[in-house]
């Protein structure tokens, strides 16, 4: 008889991930195709999804998800249960169809899941809010679960939790934990069944991480609030006090939280008069009912508000909010007018400066906002310090920057009596971004911009018809600053024209290529080396430097794609650098618990950008303006395009990326592992993209742009008599990474 072999019983997925609900303004799409789009080793998704056009949503998807049919009307409570009874995971997360996940929050969430004890119930997670004006919006939750830290906590040993915002999607449920308490969860009020989740767990796990999206929808675009909803929130806190009766501590925090929320309500609803003082006399029962043994109300105001609350006093809580806005007008006077003083006390300051000599001898840069020694100002000073010493550079840095300056650095912060001095006073002013509105532009006064970065994206007035790109601008003051410049430097004759038609004025363009790409042509071996050395990139691994751009459509860093998962699927000889858009400081708590490995760096506060481009043997961009840079390197370069329509419909785009890229394009996250994962990356049709890509952007980058620069504008030498432009074919760019090792 052959041998039989018994085979193991299939445990089942670790996490299933319950979407459920109906397809509000159509974000459930948005959902299943990013969940779609990415592995989810571990965990299943059924969608219980409410309505025809939710079903058919769904079913698009093929057999990726398991799609539970329900009947319009049905509530988030029925469809949570319908999906959690077809689960087979060993923990559920309940996410609802007009709600998002960030890119490698399954995953994450599954592999935190699978390390937990039994003991654990619940898992608890931080998130990103969106509205319909901006996305990833960090939360307040982080920091809390950061400081209640570790797995198997005791809510009665760690109450504040109760603080977090009652959202059921942040919290994963073991299912063994909800089928237990199914009656309590059986509700359509979600925030009651997020804080019951809490207030039932045995014990919680953190993970101060941004694992789920909550997506608030706008108010005009949904149904008006009933009075009797508004009562429903006091009927709410009451059942869950109930299940804190004998738990002293955490029935003063939830209590504490009742009253911050009924009077928050109550002050910003927007409520009818008769429905408010219904409101006001309700919980004022509910603050006198279910007020903790030896309560104490918190001083000043805020203790005010709470007597007249357990008063039932209406009236008087309406009258001290009238005196509150009358005196909160006299300080916002009292402080403007403060305000306007110092202003004009510097104003004289700066006029006074002003009515000196220019000193020929000075010159101030400033880059970035006042961030620091960087970009192209920097390549300028450091060629101007070997060139022209007897000019004295200035550095124009905020506060909290200084300190990170290089030793030596002469600098000035905003603000300061010297700043005004030097500004009033320098024969030189570089900047890659615009100086303030204030500024005096001095007949004798050089003043030039740098910029930072070859456009793909609309600039200057190009970006008008395009809302959220021209959220906030005042395009008449920009145009008064571009009438300061004298001179725009320029990489390519593409930058060139795009910079005549954004900012129209009489500048001079100075078509010598960016400074701060010399160094692609001016680093040696040593230097490649050295910074991967420091990076601790071992000999003989490949470095990917992902870098994306900002969208003006979100108001976070939220990586678009599952680094974990990417960095597992390229091998353990792939080392991900990770850069976050400079808009974003330090905003990559998103890759916390992501490099444990080794494998994913992040990089976003290192500086100079131009070493991090010397360490990598490819990129990996979006649409950001390093793409133009890094071609100086004759490297290849991979674009991951997941949202370029929204991106071109919301910003604008001066050329199609997708018929023009430096090398292969990667809808998907699959796509772009596929493309690192063979040779794609590098082969034959990406070194003849990268080729005509280098034709057209890198015209005037050779190595001697600062050069040019300083010897046109500070020493005053007729262009003729500069270093010409050395041709494409007769640049060195510095030794790739394989060459050094």
């Amino acid at each position: 008889m052959p041998e039989t072999r018994e085979t193991a019983p299939d445990p089942g997925p670790v996490l299933s991930v319950v979407v459920h609900g109906p397809n509000v303004q159509d974000h459930l799409t948005g959902l299943l195709e990013s969940l779609a789009a990415r592995p989810l080793p571990g965990t299943e998704v059924i969608v219980a999804a409410v309505g025809d056009w939710a079903r058919e949503t769904a079913e698009r998807h093929g057999p990726a998800f398991q799609v539970l049919a329900l009947p319009d009307g049905t509530g988030d409570a029925a469809a949570r249960a319908a999906g959690a009874a077809r689960a087979r995971g060993r923990w559920l997360h309940f996410v609802h169809a007009k709600d998002g996940l960030p890119a490698g929050a399954p995953r994450l969430v599954a592999e935190r899941a699978a390390e937990l004890p039994g003991t654990v119930d619940v898992l608890l997670l931080d998130h990103v809010h969106s509205t319909w004006r901006a996305s990833a919006l960090p939360s307040r939750d982080g920091p809390l679960l950061a400081r209640a830290g570790g797995a198997g906590l005791a809510l009665d040993d760690q109450p504040r939790l109760l603080r977090l915002a009652p959202l059921l999607g942040t919290r994963v449920l073991r299912a063994g934990f909800w089928r237990r308490h199914g009656e309590l969860f059986a509700t359509d009020d979600e925030p009651f069944a997020a804080y019951a989740a809490l207030l039932l767990a045995g014990r919680v796990a953190c993970l101060p991480h941004p694992a789920y999206e909550d997506r608030r929808l706008r108010p005009e675009s949904l149904p008006p609030v009933a009075p009797e909803q508004r009562h429903a929130l006091i009927d709410r806190y009451e059942r869950l006090l109930g299940l804190t009766r004998d738990r002293p501590a955490a029935h003063a925090v939830l209590y504490d939280v009742m009253v911050r929320d009924c009077l928050r309500v109550f002050v910003r609803a927007g409520m009818s008069p008769t429905t408010a003082r219904e409101f006001f006399r309700r919980a004022s029962l509910a603050a006198l009912r279910r007020r903790p043994e030896d309560y104490r109300r918190p001083a000043g105001l805020e203790g005010i508000r709470r007597a007249l609350l357990e008063e039932d006093a209406y009236t008087g809580y309406r009258a001290l909010q009238a005196a509150n806005r009358a005196r909160r007008a006299v300080r916002t006077a009292v402080r403007s007018g403060r305000r306007q003083a110092g202003a004009r006390l510097r104003d004289l300051e700066y006029r006074r400066a002003l009515g000196r000599p220019v000193d020929p001898r000075l010159a101030v840069f400033s880059a970035y906002w006042d961030r620091g020694v960087a970009c192209n100002p920097a390549a300028i000073a450091a060629k101007l310090a070997e060139l022209a010493p007897h000019i004295h550079p200035v550095w124009v840095v905020t506060a909290g920057n200084a300190a990170l300056l290089p030793p030596g650095t002469d600098h000035v912060v905003p603000g300061t009596g010297r700043y005004r001095e030097v500004l009033a006073r320098a024969a030189y002013l570089v900047n890659n971004v615009n100086f303030p509105n204030g500024v005096v532009k001095r007949p004798d006064a050089v003043h030039v911009q740098t910029h930072h970065g070859t456009p793909l994206k609309r600039m200057g007035l190009d970006q008008m018809p395009y809302p959220a790109a021209a959220r906030g601008l005042d395009f008449r003051a920009l145009l008064e600053r571009v009438d300061k410049w004298d001179y725009s430097v320029s990489a390519n004759s593409h930058t060139t024209r795009m910079w005549q038609r954004a900012y129209p004025s009489r500048y001079v363009s100075l078509d010598h290529g960016y400074p701060r790409n010399d160094v692609y042509y001016t680093a040696g071996a040593g230097e490649v080396r050295a910074v991967r050395e420091r990076l601790g990139i071992p000999p003989g691994h490949r470095a990917v430097l992902y870098a994306p751009t900002h969208r003006d459509y979100e108001a976070g860093f939220t990586p678009r794609l599952d680094l974990a998962a990417l960095a597992d699927r390229l091998g353990e000889e792939t080392i991900l650098l990770v850069r976050a858009h400079y808009f974003y400081d330090g905003a990559l708590s998103p890759l916390t618990g992501l490099r444990r490995t080794g494998r994913i760096v992040d990089v976003s506060a290192y500086d100079p950008v131009e070493e991090l481009c010397l360490a990598a043997d490819a990129l990996v961009t979006d649409y950001s303006s390093i793409m133009f840079d890094y071609a100086n390197l004759d490297r290849p370069i991979v674009i991951h395009a997941d949202d370029w329509e929204t991106y071109r419909t919301t910003r604008g785009v001066y050329f199609d990326l997708m018929t023009g890229a430096p090398g292969p394009v990667a809808r998907t996250q699959e796509e772009l592992t596929e493309i690192l994962a063979t040779e794609a990356w590098r082969d034959g049709a990406a070194a003849t993209a990268r080729a005509a890509f280098r034709r057209h952007f890198c015209e005037y980058d050779d190595g001697r742009a600062a050069e040019r620069v300083v010897r046109r504008v500070f020493l005053g030498q007729d262009e003729a008599t500069l270093p010409p432009v050395l041709p494409l074919e007769r640049r060195t760019p510095a030794p790739r990474p394989e060459e050094v090792m």
